[in-house]
């Protein structure tokens, strides 16, 4: 994983972890990797991966079994959406709007743009 200097790099690996979570590699009421397996995976200090992990006990995310180990939530999957869905909304979302106001972007630009990109990232079943 390569880490950039604008965000604390424990935020990152929780980044990194959602990613998992949202992506289907990592299931709910799964086991995850230890501390020391994270960090030696990601190449950081077993501290760095320890904070990264105490947060996401503190949200939810992951439960520690105590002799066992670290697991997700049931509902991992669905906090984190809702996590990063209001994120999005609250912040992300004004700067994209803005952007349309100033280049002259419509909603019909948007919503035929987002058809395509739909049309092209349809996963066959």
């Amino acid at each position: 994983m390569e880490f950039n200097d604008k965000q604390a790099i424990y935020l990152q690996i929780v980044e990194y972890i959602y990613d998992r979570i949202l992506t289907n590699e990592w299931q709910g009421d799964e086991r995850v990797p230890s501390v020391r397996d994270l960090a030696v995976e990601l190449q950081v200090n077993p501290n760095t991966v320890m904070r990264a992990y105490e947060l996401l006990q503190n949200n939810e995310i992951i439960v520690n079994k105590r002799g066992v180990g670290n697991f997700l939530s049931g509902d991992a999957k669905v906090k984190i959406r809702e996590n990063r869905r209001n994120n999005f909304l609250r912040n992300e979302l004004p700067v994209i709007f803005r952007n349309m106001q100033l280049l002259g972007v419509s909603m019909d630009d948007l919503t035929r743009r987002y058809s395509d990109y739909n049309k092209m990232n349809e996963k066959p079943q």
